[in-house]
């Protein structure tokens, strides 16, 4: 996970690469953004790489770069960074994040309308000036005017890995007090959702001990302020992303009822309840009771307040009220995937294109830290040129790369894979005969994403060499909201043989709960991969774990969950169908 340090010193990085973008100082921008990148990917805070003496060993780290790291963490800032900031009206820099409003784009609306505010670019936007300078015009503004739109609903929540990290580093700190009986993520973040409002945390300790525990909550080096202090509950403001975390605090015989109620969600609580009370019972936050009596006949754990009312313990990542109470009082309700079935991951990417990692970092680094049966390299196809993307003889070069890597390894971890670009027309950017040759094709659509791209995934599914649709709705929260998928694509994937990814990437998490619940049910199969540009990015597989067991997804949904030689046969599977000989 990140560390606070590390995100520290790359938000002032990733400023001043925007800063020196507007300055037209391009080599400065590239090494400051390639800076940032590394700093956030490191899987370990950078003062113990100082420590060690292995600042200098950091690929993407260069001379000055280090020497600003080690500024910040001796001074608290970067002088470079506070003359700099002096040369950019202060809206515009939080701007330049915003989709359709880079430093090109500010510099050109500063210099030529004189507007340094994010209030009078707004108005400029809105009452035609902007639409009349050279290369804007109507539909460029309107996109600028969705994009912030976009840009300021994503700042009211928290990305669902951002606030994991958040939420466990709390909870690993107040695990310290031997005092706490109990401890619990609860509300959207322990269902998972995909972005969060406030963290909620739980926790049960004696009567005696309530105080002693949230006086060392509040005290927490991480609180900015403290919002509110009672006998049960403590809301404070954190420092990283100004957000609210509350700590509730219940009695030992009241935890489990406790973390019900608090779990969530509204919906699935009140129909909860609603059931309960058919059949002469109440529940509330300190228990199950017999509704007439008033006797307490559960609530020490959630198993007994389910137990209670004649259900089977419903995940919490189920629990929305979209079935998941009828299926439990039937016994019915499915076995969810879990991150332990994982065999392996389909989709990363080296520094052949746009990864920060060589094949043989990749390669070592899964062995030592995942027990994955195999790994696939997808890097990106030819049209892909931002990314660098691979040619046809790229493609047959990294093969042989894979096959020298593999023997280092000792073993063939690594698989040959390509994400190859869905083109306009539906088309693929590479011919079928490179990519018969590779082990796991994933296809992806990386343009033109403000139309419906249905007929585009279809005939793109109709490749016999098409495993998986990367990334299907297209999405990138507070940048670009995806297209809806039709029923035929659905229809088409099961049809073909084609799996839908679950991209497990924070920014994407597509395909989201509810289409995999859709696929779920009817029977197309599914791939949860990371979509990793750097080491740290592969733990980002859970997060696709969560959205999998959001959308009701078991183990045999999920293609990941098979042995390589399953995967095998799966991919011959669609071949056949087509008429290919394998």
């Amino acid at each position: 996970m990140y560390l606070n340090i590390n995100k520290e010193i790359a938000k002032i990085f990733r400023d001043m690469a925007h800063i020196y973008e507007f300055l037209d100082d391009k080599f400065r921008a590239l090494a400051y953004q390639k800076a940032a990148q590394v700093l956030e990917d490191l899987p370990d805070d950078v003062r113990n790489y100082i420590a060690l003496g292995k600042l200098s060993e950091i690929r993407g780290i260069g001379t000055h770069t280090q020497e600003k790291i080690i500024e910040y963490i001796k001074t608290g800032k970067i002088q470079k960074y506070e003359e700099l900031k002096k040369l950019v009206p202060p809206d515009f820099l939080e701007l330049m994040d915003v989709p359709g409003f880079g430093p090109k784009t500010l510099k050109r609306i500063y210099q030529e309308l004189g507007i340094s505010t994010k209030e009078e670019l707004i108005k400029a936007l809105k009452d035609g000036r902007v639409a009349k300078l050279k290369g804007f015009g109507p539909k460029k503004v309107e996109n600028m005017l969705k994009g912030l739109e976009l840009y300021e609903k994503s700042k009211e929540r928290l990305l669902l890995w951002e606030a994991l990290n958040i939420a466990n580093t709390i909870v690993e700190k107040l695990k310290t007090l031997k005092e706490i009986k109990n401890i619990e993520l609860a509300g959207s973040l322990r269902r998972k959702k995909e972005t969060i409002g406030d963290i909620d945390i739980l926790i049960s300790c004696d009567d005696k001990d309530r105080e002693k525990v949230i006086d060392f909550f509040i005290n927490l080096e991480d609180v900015k302020e403290v919002l509110a202090k009672g006998d049960t509950k403590a809301s404070v403001i954190i420092k990283e992303k100004d957000r609210q975390v509350d700590l509730r605090v219940l009695k030992p015989d009241e935890w489990g009822s406790g973390l019900q109620y608090f779990t969530g969600s509204k919906e699935h609580n009140v129909h909860l309840r609603d059931y309960a009370k058919s059949i002469g019972l109440k529940i509330s936050e300190y228990g199950v009771f017999d509704a007439k009596t008033g006797e307490k006949i559960a609530g020490d754990t959630e198993e007994s307040v389910y137990k209670a009312v004649g259900m089977q313990w419903i995940p919490p990542e189920l629990r929305e009220d979209r079935g998941e109470i009828e299926a439990a009082l039937k016994n019915s309700l499915p076995k969810l995937v879990e991150l332990s079935d994982i065999k392996g991951d389909f989709h990363c990417h080296s520094t052949w294109t746009d990864g920060f990692n060589t094949i043989l970092e990749i390669g070592q680094y899964i062995k030592e830290n995942f027990k994955y049966e195999y790994l696939v390299i997808t890097d990106h196809s030819k049209a892909v040129r931002v990314a660098h993307g691979l040619t046809e003889d790229d493609v047959l070069k990294q093969i042989e790369e894979i096959d020298k890597v593999n023997k280092i390894i000792g073993y063939p971890l690594l698989k040959k894979g390509i994400e190859v670009d869905i083109l306009l027309d539906g088309s693929l950017d590479l011919s079928d005969e490179i990519l018969s040759k590779l082990d796991w094709v994933v296809a992806s659509i990386h343009t033109n994403f403000n139309r419906d791209n249905t007929d585009r995934i279809i005939k793109a599914m109709e490749n016999p060499y098409v495993n998986v649709i990367g990334h299907p709705t297209g999405r990138i929260f507070g940048t670009r909201e995806g297209y809806q998928l039709s029923d035929e694509v659905f229809k088409v994937a099961k049809e073909t043989g084609t799996a839908l990814e679950i991209n497990s990437q924070p920014l994407r998490m597509d395909l989201p709960d509810i289409m995999v619940k859709k696929a779920v049910d009817m029977g197309v199969k599914l791939v949860i991969s990371s979509d990793s540009h750097s080491l740290s990015n592969f733990h980002y597989i859970q997060l696709g774990v969560y959205i999998a067991r959001r959308g009701w997804a078991k183990k045999e949904d999920v293609i990941n969950t098979l042995s390589w030689k399953e995967v095998e046969k799966f991919v011959k599977d669609k071949r056949k169908r087509f008429g290919v000989k394998t």
